[in-house]
Formats: structure tokens, C-alpha cells, sequence
């Protein structure tokens, strides 16, 4: 079996379950900006040089998978488990404390590139933050979205960004927007 079925041809593809809908469909965009973020997340792994940092993404993208899967089940059905669990989420929140709580990490606005490898964890952040935006989009809209995926989705660009940060923390890299001596006031650090 061959993987062009030519069945998108025409500008639509189908969801779990068969129902077909345009590619350009929420649903689909929702879905689309998961995996795009999946793939960015899997480069940002692949030069991390930081083996608890490429763990941890590992383990997330293997969870980005479930949300991709939920994200294109348009129909949620009674008795089904949900694809993202507490559980899920809190790993990621005990990795914010963990992080957060490391003497001398930066803990305002940062300047992306400082560092290559903490700029691909940058560039994941904002794609997930676009992937939020999708699923918020979707569940606006009236389509059914697990509210577990928008709060995993949420707490995993404050992770990402948080690991950008951990790489430039142990390579001894500054990636402060504005000098320490500028004082002002502290900002969302992962929008």
C-alpha cells in the first residue's frame, strides 16, 4: 500500500472515525500545528546535548502523539479515556518547579539565539504557543476539545522555554534582554 492515495487530491482528508473535512478545517489546523510541533521539538532533541533535557522531550513528544489523536477524534465517545490525564500535565508543572528553582536560572525576558541549542527550544516555543492558539481557535468555535489538551499545551511552552533556559544556565550562556543593571519591571517569561 502506497502512501500517496490520492485521496487529499482534491483538498480533504479524514478524521478518526472516516468523516472527511477540508484540510483546512480547525480540527485539522489544530491537529497540523501538534505535529508541526512534535517535529520542531524532535530537532531541538536531536542537538540537545543535555541527556535529561532529550529525555524529557522525548517523553513529551511521545505525549504530543495522544494530543495529535484527540485533537483528530471529533467524536468523543462515552466511557472512552481521555488521551491527556492529570497525570500528564503535572509532570510537566514538577518540571517548571524543578527548573524554576535552580539558583541563578534566568527568570525574565530572554533574547533568543543566544545559544543554538536553547534557539531550537525557542522556536518549539513559539510553535506551541501557535498549536495553543489553534486548539483554543477549535474549542471557540463549538468543537469538542478535551479541556486537558489546551492546559498541556499551556504548560508545555512554559516548559519549553524553560529548557532553553536550563541549556543556557549550564553552558554558561547570558540571553537576558535587558541588562541586570536596568531594573523594570519582569515580564511573562514564556508569553
Amino acid at each position: 500500500m502506497s502512501i500517496a492515495t490520492k485521496q487529499g487530491d482534491g483538498g480533504q482528508t479524514a478524521l478518526v472515525g472516516g468523516a472527511r473535512v477540508s484540510k483546512a478545517d480547525l480540527r485539522v489546523e489544530s491537529y497540523g500545528c501538534v505535529d508541526e510541533l512534535n517535529s520542531v521539538l524532535g530537532f531541538a532533541r536531536s542537538i540537545c546535548e543535555d541527556k535529561e533535557i532529550a529525555g524529557w522531550t522525548e517523553t513529551i513528544q511521545r505525549t504530543l502523539f495522544r494530543v495529535g489523536g484527540a485533537l483528530a477524534t471529533p467524536v468523543q465517545k462515552e466511557g472512552q479515556s481521555a488521551a491527556i490525564v492529570a497525570e500528564d500535565i503535572d509532570m510537566l508543572t514538577e518540571l517548571v518547579t524543578k527548573m524554576e528553582t535552580t539558583e541563578g536560572i534566568l527568570s525574565d525576558w530572554s533574547l533568543p539565539g543566544a545559544h543554538t541549542q536553547s534557539a531550537a527550544y525557542e522556536v518549539a516555543r513559539t510553535v506551541c504557543r501557535r498549536a495553543e492558539r489553534a486548539v483554543v481557535r477549535l474549542a471557540e468555535s463549538g468543537e469538542a476539545v478535551p479541556p486537558t489538551v489546551i492546559a498541556y499545551l499551556n504548560r508545555l511552552s512554559d516548559v519549553v522555554w524553560l529548557f532553553g533556559r536550563w541549556i543556557e544556565f549550564h553552558a554558561g550562556v547570558e540571553s537576558r534582554l535587558r541588562p541586570e543593571t536596568e531594573g523594570g519591571p519582569r515580564w511573562s517569561r514564556a508569553w
